[in-house]
C-alpha cells in the first residue's frame, strides 16, 4: 500500500504560515503576553494574607464553610513549602487559557446550537482537539510563537476549550421545547428567547462545561513546562529530570491543591448556597 506522506505535508504548511503570517501570530503572541502578564503581577503583587482572605471568602460564599476551610489550609501549606509565587504564576496562565477559551468557546456553542449543519462540522473538530495528544499540539505552538508561557497557553486553550463548546451547545439544545414554545407566544425575539430562557436554562451545563475547561487547563500544567511556560509544571518537571522526587512531590502536591479549590468553587456556581457546612 502507497505512504500517503501526510507528516510531510503537514509540515510544509506549518511553514508556509511561519514565513507568510509572522505578522499575525507576533501580534496574537504580543495579546496573550500583555493578558498573562497582567494576571500575574495581580496575583504575585497582592500581599498573600489579602489573596487569602479573598479566596477564603470567595469559597465560603460560593462552595461553604468547609471548602472555605479546605482553601485557607491549602493555601498555608502551598505557602509553606514556598511555591506560593509558583502558583500564582500557574493560576495566572491557567486563568489566561480558560478567559480566552471562554471568549471564543461561548460563541461557538451558541451557534453550535442553533445551526446543525454547523454541529454537524464541528464535532468531529472537536473530537480532534480533544483526543489529540496534548504534546503534539506543543510542536506547531513552539513553531509559531517560540518558547515561554504563550505557546504553553495556545496548547492549553485548543486542549481545553471544546468541553465548553460542547457543553453550551448541549445545555441550550436540552431546553424544553415547551418553554420555547411558551416564550414565543409570549413574543419573545430571538435575542430575548435566548438570553432570557435558553442560557438561564441552560446554565448549569454550561457552568458544568467551565468547570471541565478549567481542569484540563490545569492538566496541561506539567506538559506546557516542556516548552518554558514556568511554574509549577517547572518545578515538578524539574523534580522529573532530576530525580528529585520531594521537588516533584511538592510541585505535584500544589497543583491538586489549586485544582481542588477551583473545582469545589466552579462546581458549586449556581447552586443553593448552604454557608454553614457546604451545598444543599
Amino acid at each position: 500500500m502507497i505512504r500517503l506522506p501526510l507528516g510531510f505535508y503537514v509540515e510544509k504548511g506549518v511553514d508556509w504560515l511561519t514565513n507568510n503570517l509572522d505578522g499575525f501570530f507576533g501580534g496574537i503572541k504580543y495579546a496573550i503576553e500583555s493578558i498573562i502578564n497582567g494576571f500575574e503581577f495581580v496575583y504575585v503583587s497582592v500581599p498573600f494574607v489579602i489573596m487569602l482572605i479573598l479566596i477564603a471568602v470567595l469559597a465560603y460564599f460560593t462552595a461553604g464553610k468547609r471548602t472555605a476551610i479546605f482553601a485557607v489550609f491549602g493555601c498555608l501549606l502551598i505557602k509553606s513549602i514556598e511555591l506560593w509565587q509558583m502558583t500564582m504564576k500557574t493560576f495566572a496562565l491557567v486563568t489566561t487559557a480558560t478567559l480566552i477559551a471562554l471568549i471564543i468557546g461561548l460563541p461557538l456553542g451558541i451557534w453550535m446550537s442553533r445551526s446543525d449543519r454547523l454541529n454537524k462540522v464541528m464535532r468531529p473538530i472537536l473530537d480532534f482537539m480533544q483526543t489529540m495528544p496534548a504534546f503534539v499540539y506543543l510542536i506547531p505552538a513552539v513553531y509559531f510563537f517560540d518558547l515561554g508561557p504563550v505557546p504553553g497557553a495556545v496548547a492549553t486553550i485548543i486542549f481545553a476549550m471544546p468541553p465548553i463548546v460542547r457543553l453550551t451547545s448541549l445545555g441550550i439544545r436540552q431546553v424544553p421545547s415547551d418553554v420555547i414554545e411558551a416564550s414565543r407566544a409570549f413574543g419573545a425575539t430571538p435575542k430575548q428567547m435566548l438570553f432570557k430562557v435558553q442560557i438561564p436554562l441552560a446554565m448549569p451545563t454550561i457552568l458544568a462545561g467551565l468547570n471541565q475547561t478549567i481542569m484540563l487547563s490545569l492538566s496541561m500544567v506539567v506538559i506546557s513546562a516542556m516548552i518554558g511556560s514556568g511554574g509549577l509544571g517547572d518545578v515538578v518537571l524539574k523534580g522529573i529530570s532530576q530525580m528529585k522526587i520531594g521537588d516533584g512531590f511538592e510541585g505535584g502536591l500544589a497543583v491538586v491543591i489549586l485544582a481542588m479549590i477551583l473545582d469545589r468553587v466552579t462546581q458549586s456556581i449556581g447552586k443553593p448556597k448552604n454557608l454553614s457546612g457546604g451545598r444543599k
